[in-house]
């Protein structure tokens, strides 16, 4: 168990992402713990995290943790693909006394217990796919699954821009997923698709739409939020107030920015005064 004082069940659950792409996970967890706390931290002056090397991104995610940790937290959530598939360990290596999680093992796990036929689609940034990662937790929990990635780069651009559905949209999207649509036996199609890019849920209609009925979207913004409920609730964590959870917004670069393209993302109109600006690099790393 965690140790938390009683007093310290207020505490905020922070939430970090190298951007926008990480408000799906937090309209996924406003919607799972209604009255927790929680700060989000985009760090848009290094958006994104996708170009940068493994060392680059673990010291980014630590400087990240320290920042939220200046403003009383209990739990972090990494609601970035890449950040948890590069610094996940890390974080939880430098961080013990907290609960880190990220968003691929849970969208893994849910792959693992939707798919029929363990035939399973991955669809991510091209630094996600390279990785790997959703690939490695799939197969370590199913081994006998059929795993295909593709990298579906354009969709960052199509959710950023507010193109969440229409023709246009879901032509692209058909082309995109071209390579994982092509069927030849009823044992060959694809069954399951993992949605491994937290932007990726604003354009899941239109997903769903191209795939067809006969595919099983997974929404890893969804299945993050369940697994953070589940494992707040296993360290007696929850926050035991009835009142709505206070949200607060914290941004490296372009408040103002933040707040119009968070419109494509977040279920709430975000004013720019109530976005921070911070410097993150006060927060330097446990080594530097």
């Amino acid at each position: 168990m965690t140790d938390v004082h009683t007093g310290e069940l207020e505490a905020a659950i922070g939430v970090f992402d190298s951007g926008v792409g990480g408000l799906t996970v937090l309209n996924a967890l406003r919607e799972a713990l209604p009255n927790e706390n929680l700060v989000y931290l985009g760090d848009t002056a290094r958006v994104p995290y996708g170009t940068k090397s493994a060392v680059s991104v673990m010291r980014y995610a630590e400087q990240a943790v320290r920042a939220l940790q200046a403003r009383r937290i209990k739990a972090v959530v990494i609601a970035c693909n890449t950040a948890s598939a590069m610094a996940l360990e890390h974080l939880q290596k430098c961080y013990p006394s907290i609960p880190v999680l990220g968003v691929i093992e849970p969208g893994a796990q849910a792959a693992c217990q939707t798919t029929r036929r363990k035939h399973i689609g991955v669809i991510a940034t091209e630094s996600t796919t390279n990785n790997q990662a959703y690939q490695k937790a799939i197969l370590e929990l199913m081994p006998d699954a059929r795993v295909q990635a593709q990298a579906c780069s354009l969709f960052v651009a199509l959710a950023e821009e507010g193109w969440h559905q229409g023709e246009l949209v879901e032509q692209i999207i058909a082309k995109c997923l071209s390579p994982l649509l092509e069927k030849n036996g009823v044992e060959e199609q694809l069954d399951t698709l993992v949605l491994g890019c937290t932007h990726f849920p604003t354009l899941s209609a239109a997903i769903a739409t191209v795939v067809g009925e006969s595919v099983t979207l997974v929404d890893s913004a969804a299945t993050t939020a369940k697994a953070v409920k589940a494992r707040l609730a296993d360290e007696h964590l929850l926050n035991p107030q009835l009142v709505a959870g206070q949200l607060n917004f914290l941004v490296t670069d372009g408040p103002e920015r933040f707040a119009r393209v968070a419109n494509n993302f977040f279920n709430e109109a975000i004013a720019p005064a109530s976005v921070e600006l911070i410097d993150i690099q006060h927060f330097s790393a446990a080594d530097e």
